[in-house]
C-alpha cells in the first residue's frame, strides 16, 4: 500500500476516532454519575486508534492532552457538584499513564519493524551485489585461463620438440588445476548466499553424482543408499558431495575402490564416502579434524583446502559434522552425519534405494 493510500486511511480513522470521542464526552457531562462507560470508551478506543495508525509526535501530544483535559473536565465538574467522589478524579492521570506506556511499547515495537526492514534491505542489495560479483568473477577468471590454455595447444601442436611438448602440458596442468581452484572459490562464494531447503530423494542425489563421477576416472564404484527423503537443499548438497569425490579420485588409482554409502535413522542420516587410495597419516586426520571452519593446510587433503571448506560450508548451517578417518596405504573415509529436521521416510524393504555397482568406470 502507498503512502498516500496509508495517510488517507490514517486520517480516516482519525477523524472516525474523534467523532466517537465527541460523542462520549457528551455523554459523560450529560450522565453525571453513569460517566464510567463513556469515559473508558474514549481511553479504549483512542488506544486502538493509535496502535492501528501512524501519529507524528506532535499530533499524539495534542490529542492525548485534549483528551485529558476534557474527560478530567467533566471528571472534576461532577465531582464539584457532588454526583462522585473526588477520588474518581484519578481515572484521569492513571490512564493517561498506561496510553503513555503503551506509546511507548508502540513507538518501540515500529522502530524494531523498521529496523528489521532496513537490515532485510541490506542483506537483499547484498545478496544481489554477491550474485553480480560471481557472475563478473565467474566470467572474468574463466575467460583468460581459457585463452591461455588454446594458445598452450596451439604451441603444443605445432612443434615437433620434445621438449616444448613437455614444458606445455606442465603448463596446460596448471591451467587445468587453476581452472579447478576458480570453480570452487566461485562454487564457496555461492554457498554464502540464500538458498530453500526441500524434501528430495538422498538416494537418488547420491546415484546421480557417482554417475557423474565414475566416467571421468577407472574405478571400482559402488553405490548404496537407504536414506529415502530428507529436507535438503539439492544444488548444495551435490557441491559436496562433487568435493568429496574428486578428492577420492585424486587420491586413488585405477582399479580402487571408491564407495558411497548413505543410511538413515528417524533422528539423523548419513552419507559415507570411502576409497581404496594412499590415505593419510594420523597427524594429517588430526590437522583436519581441528580444522574448524577454516580449509585444511595446502597438499593436506584437497590440495588447496577449498574442497574441504565447501563441505564444511555445507554441513555447519544445516547442523551437521564431519568426520575423517584414514589410515596410509589404506584410504579415506569422511563421513557427513546431518540431524533429520523434517520427518524422513527411510527405506528398509529388501530393494534399496537406486544403486550403481561397476568394476571399472568404462562398464
Amino acid at each position: 500500500m502507498s503512502d498516500i493510500g496509508s495517510s488517507r486511511i490514517d486520517r480516516l480513522f482519525l477523524a472516525g476516532w474523534a467523532l466517537t470521542a465527541v460523542i462520549n464526552s457528551y455523554l459523560m457531562y450529560v450522565l453525571p454519575g453513569k460517566e464510567t462507560v463513556p469515559f473508558h470508551v474514549v481511553w479504549i478506543t483512542l488506544s486502538v486508534v493509535y496502535g492501528l495508525t501512524t501519529w507524528r509526535p506532535i499530533v499524539m501530544a495534542s490529542v492525548l492532552a485534549a483528551v485529558t483535559l476534557t474527560t478530567g473536565y467533566v471528571l472534576v465538574h461532577h465531582a464539584a457538584t457532588g454526583f462522585i467522589g473526588w477520588e474518581e478524579i484519578t481515572e484521569v492521570p492513571l490512564m493517561a499513564a498506561v496510553f503513555g506506556v503503551m506509546v511507548w511499547h508502540v513507538r518501540r515495537r515500529q522502530q524494531m519493524v523498521a529496523e528489521v526492514a532496513r537490515l532485510a534491505d541490506v542483506e537483499r542489495r547484498r545478496a544481489e551485489s554477491q550474485d553480480h560479483f560471481v557472475r563478473l568473477a565467474s566470467h572474468e577468471l574463466r575467460t583468460p585461463i581459457t585463452i591461455a590454455r588454446g594458445y598452450t595447444e596451439l604451441v603444443c601442436a605445432a612443434t615437433d620438440d620434445p621438449e616444448i611438448r613437455k614444458d606445455t602440458r606442465i603448463v596446460l596442468e596448471e591451467l587445468d588445476r587453476l581452472a579447478g581452484i576458480t570453480q570452487r572459490l566461485v562454487t564457496l562464494i555461492r554457498l554464502d548466499g540464500p538458498y530453500v531447503r526441500e524434501m528430495r530423494d538422498v538416494d537418488m542425489v547420491l546415484a546421480g553424482a557417482a554417475r557423474r563421477w565414475r566416467h571421468t576416472a577407472d574405478r571400482q564404484w559402488s553405490v548404496r543408499s537407504t536414506i529415502g527423503m530428507a529436507s535438503i537443499n539439492q544444488d548444495r548438497l551435490e557441491a559436496a558431495l562433487d568435493c568429496l569425490l574428486d578428492n577420492a579420485v585424486k587420491f586413488t588409482g585405477t582399479g580402487d575402490r571408491i564407495e558411497v554409502e548413505g543410511t538413515g535413522t528417524r533422528s539423523s542420516w548419513t552419507i559415507v564416502v570411502a576409497d581404496s587410495g594412499t590415505g593419510m597419516s594420523p597427524e594429517q586426520v588430526e590437522t583436519l579434524s581441528n580444522a574448524g571452519e577454516s580449509p585444511a593446510p595446502p597438499g593436506m587433503y584437497s590440495g588447496t583446502g577449498l574442497g574441504l571448506a565447501i563441505v564444511r560450508a555445507v554441513v555447519g548451517p544445516w547442523g551437521g559434522s564431519l568426520r575423517v578417518t584414514s589410515e596410509l596405504g589404506a584410504g579415506t573415509t569422511v563421513s557427513l552425519i546431518f540431524p533429520s529436521f523434517a520427518p524422513q521416510q527411510a527405506r528398509t524393504d529388501a530393494m534399496p534405494a537406486p544403486q550403481l555397482r561397476d568394476s571399472a568406470a568404462g562398464g
